[in-house]
């Protein structure tokens, strides 16, 4: 048996105005003509005995001239229809006034009146004749559906203050009203309802909604709008897995393409993505070619990491709407996902040409450039995209606000990473001057900056700056802390961060930002006990990951690397997606020169996932040096070299690399690199013997490249 539907219901975003198209009224029945009105009492002051009062009756209804009327009425209105004529309208009212005077008791002819000015748009007329006629019939029915009507339209369109006619309460209160009178006199209509249960809705009673839902359900179990409504209000209550159960309540056979559609879309919410993807292709095969089931289907996909499936459905999507610049983003995305980073900025392009003001695509063509190497090129995609963003009055709404600070923040980064320190604070310099969160990222933005570019103190007075613009804040006072340490100030750094200890839970924060700060000065014993107090802490899958990250790094750090490689893995088996550990237990791996396979596959896939950290290319580089696939370490290594141009370890890696292929010039080169960028790091990124291994390196080198020009007379050209 098929779900049987009911017609659609108007629906809290639905609550728009009927249209305002003209039928012809029906023809009306004559009414019986009402009691004679009661003969008002003698006055008790009177002393002499007054004359009896005449009895007031009613003349009776003339249905004739009523019948007359309400035929000139429907011809009038059936001509405004027909011809187009609007200006009929207004006779038809007269005629139906007309028709009133003949016969005033009569509720149809009430109800054919109020119906015909709310179909022309004159609601305030409507809800006047409407309350007249029950003020002598208070339990017509069909009045108080046009007052809900006029209470749902005014709804649509965004009122909700109180009626004119009615000025007790606000319009979804008297639209509840109306829906709550209608119930009781038609029990058994499940439209009814499933409006007033939607009214419930609006105004946050979701108990009675509810009631309304199960009654209606009870009703007509295969009512299609019933099960929706009833899902939807268990998943805008955050009961999602009730949402699901109600429409997986119902059996396969009998669902629609509708609730097969819902149901993906709970699935999704569930992180149930095989379901959710099934769904949505049940809804698929019942309405082949819909364009919103084809685009959720390709999505569920997409979020369950099938690209080349998800890559098919956005194509069909493409080809349907030539047009449609969003599937060929979701196209591009897929090709960028799969390391078609060339064929994934060709696509992106050709969306941005479609629709040149479509935010993603723009976001996606400057990360591609970025990925691709070409920074300039990125970075003026995203200037464009910051001037689209951007009000000369400076007002923005907090969406336009997120969209703004994103393009900044892409943009800083592109400066960051060509290593433009002055165009790189400006910019971070519009995310504070926004405010908000927005201003704390831009803070973070500058910091960062100053630190890669050696530049500590400036790094410091930022910070300070930070705090004293959000003196509450205590990420920021840790973010100061942090870089204290790092400018040689780790007493001051640590008596800060201990400050901010409230025995709360909010202390794990401080905790971690404290063994970190130990880690970096070497204080493992400290460190160890700051992790352990935060991990008592620590409840969430994703604090408990970056805790066992941390674990990992203090093990490494103190060459402690099977304990170090154990923490990896069961950061890993939390998340093995998480770049970070992929990249850290890769690079152990690779450093030790054991299990390169591996190493090679965990730092594979960590590059996959975030292409442009110039730590993740060096280490890949640097795990196919120690596989002796030199070209491919040396491509990495570059591009390593090219983002992360101040990092001492980095160009280290890329001299052995030269050296190995027998270019000393260059190697020597590299070395000299290493060596001034550690010179100017902070003490705790630096390990002298480390250092002392390059100045060895590099000296080998000169004594190499000297008997060399000595036995040639002239550089050895590489």
């Amino acid at each position: 048996m098929m779900t049987k539907k009911i017609s659609a219901l108007p629906l809290w975003l639905a609550f728009a105005a009927v249209p305002a198209l003209l039928t012809p009224a029906m023809r009306l029945g004559a009414q019986a003509a009402p009691a004679p009105a009661k003969a008002p009492a003698a006055s008790p002051i009177l002393l002499a005995p007054a004359k009896p009062a005449p009895v007031v009756t009613s003349p009776p209804p003339d249905r004739a001239q009523a019948y007359y009327h309400l035929a000139l009425a429907s011809d009038y209105e059936e001509q405004a229809v027909t011809q187009g004529r609007p200006e009929l309208v207004t006779r038809a009212i007269e005629e139906y006034k007309l028709a009133l005077n003949a016969d005033p008791a009569s509720p149809q002819l009430h109800n054919a009146l109020a119906d015909l000015y709310f179909r022309t748009g004159h609601s305030h007329e409507a809800e006047v004749t409407t309350r007249e006629l029950l003020k002598s019939t208070p339990d017509d029915a069909d009045a108080h559906k046009l007052l809900g009507r006029i209470y749902l339209r005014a709804l649509g369109d965004g009122r909700n203050g109180v009626s004119s006619a009615s000025p007790s309460g606000n319009v979804l209160d008297q639209a509840i009203a109306e829906y709550e009178k209608i119930v009781s006199l038609e029990p058994k209509n499940v439209e009814n309802r499933m409006v007033l249960g939607q009214l419930y809705t609006v105004k946050h009673e979701p108990k009675k909604a509810e009631e309304q839902f199960k009654t209606a359900q009870a009703i007509d179990p295969d009512a299609e709008e019933v099960v929706l409504n009833l899902a939807r209000l268990y998943g805008e209550s955050g009961d999602v897995e009730h949402a699901a159960k109600v429409i997986e309540d119902v059996p396969v056979a009998d669902r629609s393409a509708r609730m097969e559609a819902a149901l993906g879309a709970i699935l999704d919410q569930l992180k149930r993505p095989k379901e959710a993807i099934a769904a949505y292709q049940r809804a698929a095969d019942m309405e082949p070619g819909d364009v919103r089931t084809l685009a959720a289907l390709a999505q569920a996909l997409l979020n369950d990491n099938q690209l080349d499936e998800a890559l098919k459905q956005y194509q069909q999507l493409s080809e349907a709407d030539p047009e449609d610049a969003g599937a060929l983003i979701h196209v591009g995305e897929i090709q960028r996902r799969q390391g078609k980073f060339e064929d994934a900025l060709a696509t992106m392009q050709k969306a941005r040409k479609k629709d040149p003001e479509s935010l993603e695509a723009g976001y996606n063509e400057g990360l591609l450039l970025d990925v691709l190497g070409r920074y300039d090129e990125a970075a003026q995609v995203y200037e464009k995209m910051v001037d689209l963003t951007s009000h000369a009055n400076g007002a923005y709404t907090t969406e336009e606000k997120n969209n703004r600070a994103i393009f900044l923040e892409r943009l800083g980064a592109v400066y960051h990473e060509q290593n433009k320190i002055d165009q790189a604070i400006a910019t971070y310099q519009k995310m504070i001057d926004l405010g908000g969160e927005t201003a704390l990222r831009g803070y973070q933005g500058q910091v960062d900056t100053w630190r890669d570019a050696k530049q500590f103190e400036k790094a410091v007075d930022v910070s300070r700056k930070a705090v004293d613009a959000n003196p509450k804040d205590r990420e920021l006072k840790l973010m100061l802390a942090g870089e204290l340490a790092d400018l040689g100030k780790t007493d001051e750094g640590l008596t800060l961060a201990k400050g901010l200890i409230s025995n709360s839970d909010g202390d794990r924060t401080v905790w971690l930002a404290l063994g970190q700060m130990y880690v970096r000065a070497r204080r493992w014993k400290e460190a160890e006990d700051a992790f352990t107090k935060a991990g008592a802490l620590t409840t969430k899958q994703e604090d408990r990951l970056y805790l066992l990250f941390l674990r990992g790094e203090l093990a490494e750090r103190q060459k402690h690397f099977e304990p170090a490689e154990q923490f990896f893995r069961q950061a890993l088996e939390l998340n093995p997606a998480s770049a970070m550990t992929l990249n850290y237990l890769g690079y152990m791996l690779a450093d030790k020169g054991s299990r390169l396979p591996e190493a090679l596959k965990l730092i594979r896939k960590a590059v996959d996932l975030e292409p442009m950290n110039g730590a993740f290319l060096d280490s890949l580089g640097w795990v196919y040096f120690k596989m002796g696939e030199y070209e491919l370490a040396e491509e990495n290594l570059r591009k390593a070299v090219e983002r992360d141009q101040t990092d001492p370890t980095v160009h280290d890696h890329l001299g052995d690399l030269y050296e190995k292929t027998g270019r000393f010039r260059l190697a020597a080169a590299q070395w000299e690199r290493s060596l001034d960028e550690y010179a100017k790091s902070a003490a705790a990124d630096v390990e002298p013997a480390e250092v002392a291994k390059v100045q060895r390196k590099l000296d080998n080198a000169r004594v190499k490249l000297a008997k060399q020009e000595s036995a040639t007379g002239q550089p050895k050209p590489e």
